[in-house]
């Protein structure tokens, strides 16, 4: 994959004082942005900061809900007043992914415990609009350019599998567009695509190649909007470019695109992937990465690098050991040929409890031979894993250092870094993985604040070095465990060497072999500088990790 250079923002890191080493403050370095050592922010839109209480009613939404299953009043607003504070900035993100912002139904679903609004953005009601309760256009390309102006990624969300829930005040896609029966077996190829995920949640016929009419309630909304010349105008001139048929999932993809063209976003995490055939992603794909060439082409001035668009998968069940291959017991799929460069990994909340060596080398071999090219995301919470590696947030140190230093993308789920807690007592279902990010906790928790800082330090390091997450593993160190990451592309590479579990205080480790004799080198953790003598460095800090980079 192509690089580009990005300019990454001065970070203040702690600093220890040292009789042997300089204390110092990190300095602005150049680093090529990587996909696949990307660090990833997601964050439930709803859930992360009310930034514009004044959008909090535009929709009455105003049944009672069960706990945590309507509108709390997050929005766009609220993400582009963290990205200005520098929150994001100071994690070392360099990719924000939200959930969908597409406007959802108007109505509430009772699932049995409840009643529940699409606060998750899950059940669209109409691809072409913003959900008012998450902001406007104007919001959305704010935040795209403020986070572009700081070398920050905007992944958006795409749902193509499933439209929302018809309710008392929400219409139903026509016949021609969706199925409500079978719900989904999930025992083979067949019963996870020709099925509905849930009663109630309609299934896109996106097998379908046959040409259908729009839906008639989708045709009045715009009129009534002001804007069904225009709709229908992009849409014969999307048909004609492409030479598609005007089948359902040709139309969601043309308003998928639209926020590429329209706002420059860079990415899309796909959803509901394996739930329909994989041809269906390989189209995406294509149509993403053409429209990604007309947005460069009419914004050559908003264009951060030479970078492909980025789709990444959630193939719910695939983990990193399955290497290209999702299983569905009577079909093996090869998702990366179909339109992805990357997938989630489902499988590193449990693989976190291995030790560093076995994690780290494990999923540095898989990359660098059979995924070379591609790359898996890795997580330790999300937002419906019932299972996470810490639901009772007492690793919450040990999960910042594997998540950001394990090869591959690192996603952090909001709160990861400040111990939110999944665990939320009268809650039901995956409501208990998404309370409101715990701002107050920061000002107020001495834990809190140190935890931050931890995955500050180490985010940052991740950001400024790809040889991290892309680069090839190598362990050097049995004594304390120490490894070095190297990262090759055109004319740059990258060498970093960390060390993990070392005694607080004097560290001497020999380097002779990856840092030149002389060589000035720093420890990003404690910010202490070094050099290189007889082929060792030695750094004295009140941390046990090594983070040491060239200067």
């Amino acid at each position: 994959m192509k690089n580009s250079i990005l300019t990454i923002a001065l970070v203040s890191l702690l600093i220890s004082s040292c009789s042997s080493t300089k204390e110092i403050k990190n300095t602005p370095t150049k680093t090529p942005f990587v996909w696949e050592g990307a660090n990833v922010y997601f964050l439930m839109t709803d859930r992360f900061l009310n930034g514009n209480p004044n959008n909090d009613n535009i929709i009455k939404r105003d049944k009672p809900t069960a706990k945590l299953r309507g509108f709390e009043g997050g929005d766009i607003r609220g993400v582009i007043q963290k990205l200005e504070e520098g929150y994001f900035s100071d994690l070392g993100i360099n990719v924000i992914w939200m959930t969908p912002v597409v406007e959802q139904i108007h109505g509430s679903v009772d699932e049995g415990t409840g009643n529940t609004y699409g606060f998750h953005g899950y059940w669209t009601k109409d691809w072409t609009a913003l959900d008012p309760s998450f902001g406007t256009r104007e919001d959305l390309k704010e935040l795209v350019d403020k986070a572009h102006a700081k070398g920050i990624r905007i992944m958006l969300d795409a749902v193509i599998n499933h439209t929302g829930h018809a309710t008392e005040i929400d219409d139903k896609y026509p016949d021609s567009w969706v199925r409500s029966t079978p719900n989904c077996k999930y025992n083979s190829y067949d019963s996870n695509i020709n099925c509905t995920l849930v009663t109630g949640l309609f299934d896109v016929k996106t097998e379908s190649k046959e040409n259908v009419e729009l839906p008639p309630f989708l045709v009045e909304k715009w009129k009534k909007e002001g804007r069904y010349e225009q709709e229908i105008a992009e849409l014969d001139a999307f048909f004609k470019k492409t030479g598609y048929p005007r089948a359902p999932r040709y139309y969601i993809m043309k308003w998928l695109s639209d926020y590429i063209l329209d706002f420059g976003i860079d990415a899309y995490r796909v959803d509901t992937v394996k739930h329909t055939t994989e041809d269906v992603w390989a189209d995406f794909g294509k149509v993403c990465e053409m429209t990604f060439a007309e947005f460069k082409a009419k914004n050559p001035t908003k264009v951060l690098d030479n970078s492909a668009f980025f789709t990444v998968g959630e193939v719910y069940g695939y983990n990193i050991g399955s290497k290209r291959l999702y299983d569905y017991g009577d079909r093996k799929v090869d998702y990366y040929a179909n339109g992805f460069t990357g997938l989630i990994n489902f499988d590193f909340r449990n693989e976190a409890k291995m030790n560093y060596e076995e994690l780290f080398s494990k999923y540095s071999n898989i990359l660098q031979n059979d995924l070379k090219g591609n790359t898996v995301m890795n997580y330790v919470s999300s937002h419906d894993d019932g299972w996470p590696f810490d639901k009772k947030r007492e690793k919450t140190f040990e999960s910042g250092t594997k998540l950001l230093l394990a090869p591959g993308i690192s996603q952090i789920y909001y709160g990861d870094e400040t111990a939110r807690s999944l665990d939320i007592e009268g809650t039901t279902g995956d409501a208990t993985l998404r309370s409101m990010m715990n701002w107050d906790d920061i000002v107020g928790k001495e834990s809190t604040k140190e935890l931050l800082v931890h995955y500050q330090k180490l985010g940052v390091f991740r950001k400024n070095h790809p040889a991290i997450g892309a680069g090839v593993h190598q362990k050097i160190s049995s004594n304390y465990y120490l490894f070095t990451r190297t990262f090759s592309s055109e004319n740059y590479t990258d060498k970093v060497v960390v060390g993990l579990d070392f005694p607080i205080g004097n560290k001497e480790i020999n380097v002779a072999n990856y840092f030149p004799e002389g060589t000035s080198v720093r420890d990003a953790y404690s910010g202490q500088l070094a050099k290189v003598e007889n082929g060792k460095i030695t750094i004295n800090t009140n941390y046990t990790i090594l983070l040491i980079e060239i200067l």
